[in-house]
């Protein structure tokens, strides 16, 4: 009996990912429990474990195509079942290299586009979804797909090295780069016409667009310029970037200020620091104070742990601390759970750890969801101050920067102080802006006076 394999429930706010490569091919037998697909979504890689040993007898998506939760992905069944047909490498009829819109057939066929309609010039907003059409009839992955249109390649003429013969993004830019002659998208299905000029055409002035010509002729210009390098990016990036926009569009944030005399923690640390790293294996770094310090001003202002849910505040009675972490695609952000329950060596340790994970791309999506606020350092990059964006639907951040030797007045006097700017970024719908500012301010005394975290933090 053949049993079906969808994609999984991800957790929180990972509804859709993309489908990576499958590590089993059809006919092979697969045990229970061993990986079948990786999936890649905004957070992490996914490996989909097989719940069923057996044969896998269908693969009903292809590399690059964007899944939702439930969706079909493949079937595995007994030994007894006879395999069908992977649909990724599938290969249907593709049209003729000589075919011409002259040569279309008035009624459609299944096997070959008609382009007999194609009359008029092609947009280059069509001229995409072109590409998409001939490519799914050639058998080509997104990327290709992608790569094509934006350099105006006849998908046709290109001989996929792929399974099956599908044509991999390496096989068009390799066609792009050997500067064969070929015709470009819109010249492949619209007769060519001397008097009309064809806005897939690299020569911007004229153009037949509501853009302004200087714009839209830098836009061709650079589209086809050698020099500039096109990188498709990649589902991660691109969930982040609507993350990150829809938190601009849905919350009223604003960002206030301080700054922050670090000379109590510097001391502590030059005092305490070998004996701490000796007896618990660890370094004893600025983010456990940082991490304690919020903890304590969470608790005197709990608006700063909540989030809005319709009409309804959720007020959080736990600390699950977000750490802002830069890895190769993108900032990822894990969880520092029960943060008001862990000692400074437990939070440095499990930091440690989580930063080494998402350097290697390791992290799950359960160490990655659920925080209720977050602390993110852009001073190890050498930021001197900057507005940090919420990690929605969180309702604060913290953004720490660089450590800087500044003059400041003390007693009526002037002395050499390492300073550190500290922004808050808060959702101005639940949290007045006394609140936020009482908020940080309760961070700096709590960091400028570190005895005061061992009783509040």
């Amino acid at each position: 009996m053949a049993v079906e394999i969808r994609v999984p429930a991800f957790g929180e706010s990972v509804v859709e990912a993309t489908v990576g490569r499958f590590l089993k091919k059809v006919g092979d037998t697969i045990k229970l429990d061993e990986d079948l697909v990786e999936l890649e979504t905004d957070k992490a890689n996914v490996s989909i474990p097989s719940p069923y040993a057996g044969i896998l007898l269908s693969i009903e998506t292809k590399e690059g195509d964007i899944v939702s939760v439930n969706d079909l992905i493949a079937t595995i069944g007994d030994s007894g079942d006879a395999p069908s047909t992977a649909k990724a490498p599938t290969q249907e009829k593709t049209p003729t290299e000589n075919a011409t819109p002259a040569d279309a057939k008035t009624e459609p066929d299944a096997s070959t586009p008609d382009y007999s309609a194609k009359t008029k010039p092609v947009s280059s907003e069509s001229a995409a979804s072109v590409v998409a059409d001939i490519g799914s009839k050639l058998g080509v992955t997104p990327v290709a797909e992608r790569v094509a249109a934006a350099n105006n390649v006849n998908l046709s003429e290109i001989k996929g090295t792929g399974a099956g013969g599908k044509i991999m993004k390496d096989d068009v830019e390799a066609h792009v780069k050997s500067g064969v002659s070929s015709p470009s998208v819109a010249s492949a299905i619209t007769p060519a016409k001397p008097q009309v000029e064809s806005v897939s055409t690299p020569i911007a002035p004229k153009a037949t667009s509501t853009v302004a010509p200087a714009v839209q002729g830098s836009t061709l210009s650079a589209a086809n310029d050698s020099r500039v390098e096109r990188r498709p990016m990649t589902r991660r990036r691109q969930v982040i970037a609507a993350n990150l926009k829809n938190a601009q569009n849905t919350a009223a944030m604003l960002t206030t200020f301080n700054d922050v005399d670090m000379t109590a923690i510097m001391d502590l640390r030059k005092r305490r620091n070998e004996a701490f790293e000796k007896r618990n294996g660890v370094k004893l770094g600025f983010m456990s104070f940082f991490t304690k310090a919020v903890v304590g001003a969470l608790k005197a202002f709990p608006l700063l742990n909540a989030e809005i849910d319709g009409t309804d505040l959720l007020i959080k009675h736990y600390y699950d601390i977000g750490i802002a972490v830069g890895a190769v695609e993108g900032l990822v952000v894990p969880i520092i759970r029960e943060a008001d329950g862990k000692t400074f060596a437990g939070i440095e340790k499990e930091i440690g750890v989580l930063a080494g994970r998402a350097r290697e791309n390791k992290l799950s999506l359960s160490e990655m969801m659920g925080g209720t606020f977050t602390i993110t350092n852009g001073g190890i990059f050498g930021s001197m101050m900057s507005t940090p964006i919420l990690n929605y639907p969180q309702v604060g951040i913290l953004g720490m920067h660089s450590i800087i030797q500044r003059p400041v007045a003390i007693n009526n006097e002037v002395v050499i102080r390492p300073m550190m700017y500290l922004a808050l970024s808060y959702d101005h719908r639940i949290v007045d802006g006394s609140e936020a500012v009482r908020f940080l301010v309760r961070v700096k005394e709590m960091v400028e006076d570190p005895e005061t975290l061992l009783v509040e933090g």
